[in-house]
């Protein structure tokens, strides 16, 4: 079996005043507070959910 690449993200800042939209997006990829760490599968979709919210989580590791 061929092991998936994934993605490790961190949110950095508050989703509070942001349109519920990116606060949504947040959720979907595992985040909710400050700090908290979320490792995905690198898929097109998750990396269109990461760009959309892109001042709000940094990447930290892609394998």
């Amino acid at each position: 079996m061929a092991s998936q690449d994934t993605v490790t993200i961190e949110q950095t800042r508050s989703p509070i005043g942001r349109p519920a939209e990116q606060r949504a997006t947040l959720k979907g990829l595992g985040l909710n507070k400050i700090g908290r760490r979320s490792t995905l599968e690198d898929t097109p979709s998750v990396r269109g959910m990461i760009a959309k919210v892109a001042h709000m989580i940094r990447v930290i590791d892609a394998k």
